[in-house]
């Protein structure tokens, strides 16, 4: 397959996406803006999506080739298996058998590209009494015990968006074993199957919890913790005009910055971890944050370490002064989103950009020598969409 002129330090690196929703579809992003070539599989008349978005701002089809072909068709798996051969990844989040039945699972793949990264994301596994089962974050989460630790002392458990196992548990550990794997083939010249299951992703991320517990540092109730809203300290809190501010003065020399400040009373202010006095802390530190607004409170803290921050909104965010010096959010069409991170010194990541119009599928699919007129004879017979997503760069 020839290179697309993409740049940045996955460039030269093809990857086949197989179209789903979740953590898959952000990790075909982030690979694509990374420099790799990403191709992402549609089902061909597939019908009206979950989440049916706007083409501008549909972030699981920017940056790449979307190729709809019809996968009940011999046919079809056969071309898939030509795109595969030239490969270094294939990324899929079905259910486990799925891609077996299809006729594409590792052992045929293997045999047309012994040096596929075959990275397998699903919430439970390939194995194991609950493999087969439906679920979302909020699923896998409560699995992980992680749920159970998120939300008030007198509460009930609070779903942090699906940021903790879609994303963290799936999206990260995915492209971090494929990754890795692909880094391994360089030595072995083989590749293999990574088995990314959310729940296991999840429960890693909490790894220093479960650390903490046996230690003794943590109970494994909600709200009475250092980092769960039990700590006066480490909490948010509710400013004059409605909205909030984030107190996160751990330390004592921030915490003593922050009482001097705000300011607290010395009996606070010189027992910062003496938990007796954590009810009437926090009762004191509500009443007096109580007096202003966020932005007098974010004016005050300012420039200083007391780890005082005001909570911004989603539309708020990209406005704030650090963001913008930073270019932590970019415009993308008319898509105000997050910048592709991380930052790269020598080869940048590139933004994905909406548009591109439509384009003949042989465009795509001469990037791996498959000529014109096969194309044709593809779309003529319904095994391939006669139109597909052009890439986006």
């Amino acid at each position: 397959m020839t290179e697309g002129g993409k740049t940045g330090p996955l460039a030269g690196l093809t990857v086949i996406e197989m179209a789903g929703i979740g953590p898959v579809p952000l990790a075909g992003l982030i690979l694509s803006e990374l420099g790799a070539e990403v191709i992402r599989v549609e089902r061909l008349n597939a019908g009206i999506p979950f989440l049916p978005t706007p083409p501008e701002f549909d972030l699981d089809r920017h940056g790449r080739g979307v190729l709809e072909i019809d996968l009940k068709r011999p046919e079809a798996i056969e071309l898939l298996l030509r795109l595969i051969g030239k490969a270094d990844i294939l990324v899929e989040g079905y259910r486990p058998g799925v891609m077996e039945r299809l006729g594409l699972g590792p052992d045929i793949t293997f045999a047309r590209n012994p040096g596929l990264i075959y990275g397998r994301m699903t919430g439970f596994g390939q194995d194991g009494p609950l493999a087969a089962r439906a679920g979302h974050d909020l699923t896998y989460l409560a699995y992980s015990g992680v749920l159970h630790a998120i939300g008030p002392r007198d509460g009930k458990p609070v779903p942090p968006l699906n940021l903790a196992a879609d994303y963290g548990g799936g999206t990260m550990f995915l492209l971090l074993g494929v990754l890795a794997a692909l880094f391994e083939r360089q030595k072995s010249g083989k590749g293999q199957v990574v088995d990314a299951a959310m729940v296991e992703g999840a429960s890693m991320l909490a790894a220093p919890f479960f650390a903490f517990l046996a230690a003794g540092f943590w109970k494994d109730r909600r709200g009475v913790n250092l980092l769960d809203t039990g700590a006066p300290f480490y909490d948010t809190y509710q400013t004059e005009d409605g909205r909030h501010v984030a107190v996160a003065c751990l330390e004592p020399q921030f915490f003593a910055e922050f009482a001097r400040l705000l300011p607290l009373e010395e009996r606070f202010a010189a027992a910062q971890y003496d938990r007796r006095l954590w009810d009437d802390m926090r009762a004191a530190i509500a009443a007096r944050i109580g007096e202003r607004t966020r932005d007098e409170w974010a004016t005050l803290f300012e420039g200083t370490d007391a780890c005082v921050a005001p909570v911004l909104s989603l539309e708020e965010a990209p406005n704030h002064p650090h963001n913008r010096a930073r270019g932590t959010h970019r415009q993308a069409g008319t898509l105000v989103r997050p910048a592709p991170a991380p930052r790269f010194s020598r080869t940048p990541a590139q933004l994905s950009e909406p548009g591109g119009g439509r384009a003949d599928p042989a465009e795509l699919l001469a990037r791996f020598g498959i000529d014109k007129s096969d194309t044709e004879a593809l779309v003529m017979s319904g095994v391939v969409g006669n139109k597909l997503t052009a890439p986006i760069r």
